[in-house]
């Protein structure tokens, strides 16, 4: 989710559950110790529970990040061995780090020396290069031996002291092919998840991949620790409510568009007046009225006013006009 769920996005998901584990987008430990730290970490309060998810292969240079990661008030540190894209692969990160447990495990080991808070490490359930017909004919079947290096990987960084494993259930294909077809052409296969989550009992395994309604993330959570979700969850943001919803029915009542729209909107105004345009927080809120009447008249209204120089929450407090509440909804006050 790199330049997805940065600090904005992150504030407005916060909207529709107060419980949510949020993620950072992935932040490369090179970019912290090399770059601007303060701007890569910021968050706001209203934000957590939050996670730091890391990028990188270098066991020193990841737990001098996790300690960053853990004084600016971070929750949880994360390693993601599971990006397939080609600007992880070139930078010896991300999904390529799955045939090297070891490195992954020692990286693991350095984080947990250094801090205080869970690490966990978010990972495919294996990983694959190749092109063409061969690579599709290689994908159709999970084999024995695939299984095998994914029971060593979890092996490895469980017992370096990982809290929890995150996996996609897909393979990653590197060089083959491009993200949007890695999280599209390798199979979904949640059984494989299942069957690690079995052989491994005491270990967290956290579903990741593929989950698309609140009904289908709550029945996983028959058998997993828990569920991840993430573009669904970004152009379909309800569905965080609706899946909290599922787990403590009543516990937190359905936030209303328009108390949403007054939450981003105050949020917009703070953040305005200390020079954040308004363009790069309502690029978040597109997915607001997914699926509702007014929902593409919405998003073009704040698309082109975010625009406008001088923009601010006045915008989102004037966008209320689309908003056609249902008869069945009951809004409540955002928190």
């Amino acid at each position: 989710m790199m330049d997805w769920t940065d600090r904005h996005c992150r504030f407005f998901l916060r909207g529709f559950s107060p419980s949510v584990l949020l993620y950072s987008e992935m932040i490369t430990a090179e970019a912290l110790l090399r770059g601007d730290a303060p701007r890569l970490l910021k968050f706001s309060a209203g934000e957590q529970p939050l996670a730091l998810q890391l990028g990188g292969s270098s066991p020193q240079r990841l737990a001098a990040a996790a300690l960053m990661g853990e004084e600016a008030g971070y929750q949880e540190i994360n390693l993601n061995c599971g990006c397939p894209s080609d600007r992880v692969h070139s930078g010896a990160f991300g999904a390529c780090l799955m045939a090297e447990p070891e490195l992954v495990a020692d990286c693991v080991r350095a984080m947990r020396a250094a801090v205080k808070v869970p690490i966990t490490v978010k990972m495919r359930i294996g990983v694959l290069t190749g092109r063409g017909a061969a690579l599709r004919e290689r994908l159709a079947e999970f084999e024995a031996a695939d299984y095998a290096a994914l029971q060593g990987f979890t092996s490895a960084v469980r017992d370096a002291g990982t809290v929890a494993v995150i996996v996609h259930a897909r393979q990653a294909v590197l060089g083959g092919l491009s993200p949007k077809e890695n999280r599209e052409v390798p199979p979904l296969r949640p059984a494989v998840v299942r069957q690690l989550k079995h052989d491994f009992p005491q270990l967290p395994v956290i579903l990741n991949g593929g989950l698309r309604s609140a009904e289908q993330a709550h029945s996983a959570l028959a058998w997993c620790d828990g569920v991840m979700l993430g573009r669904e969850a970004y152009h379909r943001p309800y569905i965080l409510w609706e899946l909290q919803d599922r787990i403590r029915p009543g516990g937190y009542g359905r936030p209303s568009e328009a108390a949403l729209l007054d939450r981003m909107a105050d949020y917009a105004d703070r953040e305005c007046a200390a020079g954040e345009p308004l363009a790069v927080i309502v690029r978040h809120m597109l997915g607001l009225l997914s699926g509702r009447p007014g929902a593409r008249a919405f998003r073009q209204f704040i698309s082109e006013g975010a625009r406008i120089p001088g923009a601010n929450g006045t915008l989102l407090r004037q966008a209320q006009r689309f908003i056609t509440v249902a008869p069945e909804l009951q809004p409540v006050a955002a928190h």
